[in-house]
């Protein structure tokens, strides 16, 4: 798998970044070892999650993996700090103590001593930007950390936060910010991809398949099997079954019977290769499913049908 450097940083990481959101939840310990294995041997080391994935579960699951599956020094190891669900509610924080208590509750739960790539989860209002950002100083300045970055961050915030890094010579210079983005979500276009551009940072895309929608699966109808039938995903995944989202699952439909590929390689492949994107993160149930996205690694979509698509996704 092609390697892609992560922003203006010496960081370099595969073009495809293996999403580990459900592991320890819907996907257990059989299934993730077949996922980490399958993505080892196809060339790939960007491994992402977060301290609030199943309430630390994914972490774990990842502690358990590394050494006996794939060498500490062959992945690089991407999480994130901000949001828990541990008392039984979702929250959301940034301070400099809390920021900190996570890094250090990720590192024991994956049984490291760094990672590669640390990350502030989302904004927090109310918290002060330079209180956040120094919890990202001490974790590259205590060794925690190689690299630092930001998710969830909107165009002006991605660009205040990594203005004032660089602002001071010694501070954490952000390598990156994590977001969301599809054929089916855009949005980031406006204001975070010129402003990730402009400050050198490179883009992580998450949810690149749009919660599973592009992949056709919902064309039919909602399964009762998938997760659109479930109470947690159905407000994600209804709100892309409309018109503007049917035409835009038609078309990669369309482009895919054309090609001879697959739906998911269609849309993966047009993501990956948006400017300032460094990789798509794929997050996937089963081994079979992650088979499906990696054979995108040997897929370029014709700029034609690049452009067919820009098309029938703007607006």
């Amino acid at each position: 798998m092609q390697q892609r450097a992560v922003g203006a940083t010496g960081l370099t990481v595969s073009r495809l970044g293996l999403g580990t959101m459900t592991w320890g939840r819907e996907t257990d310990e059989h299934e993730a070892r077949d996922q980490l294995i399958a993505f080892a041997e196809a060339g790939g080391t960007l491994v992402d999650t977060a301290a609030g994935y199943g309430d630390g579960a994914s972490e774990e699951l990842i502690g358990r993996l590394i050494s006996d599956v794939v060498a500490r020094d062959e992945i690089v190891i991407a999480t994130k700090a901000g949001i828990s669900r541990r008392s039984g509610r979702r929250e959301i924080y940034a301070s400099r103590g809390r920021l900190l208590a996570d890094l250090d509750g990720s590192l024991k739960r994956m049984g490291v001593d760094h990672v590669d790539l640390w990350q502030v989860h989302t904004w927090v209002d109310g918290v002060p930007l330079e209180e956040t950002l120094s919890a990202l100083d001490h974790a590259l300045a205590t060794g925690r950390t190689a690299y630092v970055g930001v998710s969830n961050y909107t165009g002006w915030q991605t660009a205040q936060a990594a203005t004032w890094q660089r602002a001071v010579p010694g501070r954490a210079v952000l390598a990156s910010t994590q977001m969301q983005y599809s054929l089916l979500n855009r949005r980031i276009e406006e204001d975070v991809v010129p402003a990730a551009a402009a400050l050198g940072l490179g883009i992580l895309s998450w949810s690149p398949l749009a919660r599973g929608v592009l992949t056709g699966k919902y064309r039919g109808g909602i399964p009762s099997d998938s997760r659109g039938a479930s109470s947690a995903y159905s407000g994600f995944i209804e709100r892309y079954l409309d018109q503007r989202g049917q035409a835009i699952v038609e078309g990669v439909a369309k482009a895919a019977e054309g090609l001879g590929w697959s739906m998911t390689e269609v849309a993966l492949a047009w993501v990956r290769d948006r400017p300032g994107v460094t990789a798509p993160i794929v997050g996937a149930r089963t081994a079979k499913q992650l088979l499906g996205a990696l054979g995108v690694e040997e897929l370029t979509l014709p700029p034609e049908l690049v452009a067919a698509l820009d098309d029938v996704s703007e607006g």
